[in-house]
């Protein structure tokens, strides 16, 4: 199926590829919440696929808009330094395809929510 959006789900990447199973429990979720738009993960590290390859392979398969929305807690060093290189790279590459990128996840109100509902069950159970 070809979409024309797509939603690149962003990770720093870790040693133990254990670690992204979260990410791609988000991306089932989203992929079935969302069932017009592609959505893809991509790293920073360690486990594949690197942000420029998701980001190369939705465009060769003729994506015109990608979110790239980095699922990190907070802009930290990376994201304020090394992610805004790699996308202005991507754009320059793909000048035919809208690259767009958002803040940290754990930065958006209804995560920070999520979160906080969570710690409250948890004290509640203890």
């Amino acid at each position: 199926m070809k979409h024309e959006k797509a939603v690149v789900l962003f990770g720093h990447g870790a040693r133990d590829p254990q670690w992204a199973e979260p990410m791609r429990r988000i991306r089932e979720r989203l992929l079935a919440q969302a069932p017009g738009v592609a959505v893809e993960l991509a790293f920073l590290e360690f486990i594949a696929p690197a942000l420029h390859e998701a980001i190369d392979a939705l465009v060769a398969e003729g994506v015109a808009s990608i979110t790239v929305i980095p699922v990190f807690l907070a802009q930290g060093g990376h994201l304020k330094k090394d992610v805004p290189v790699l996308i202005d790279a991507a754009r320059t590459r793909h000048p035919e395809c809208a690259i767009h990128l958002t803040l940290a996840v754990g930065e958006a109100d209804e995560v920070v929510e999520a979160i906080a509902g969570f710690a409250r069950s948890c004290v509640q159970a203890v």
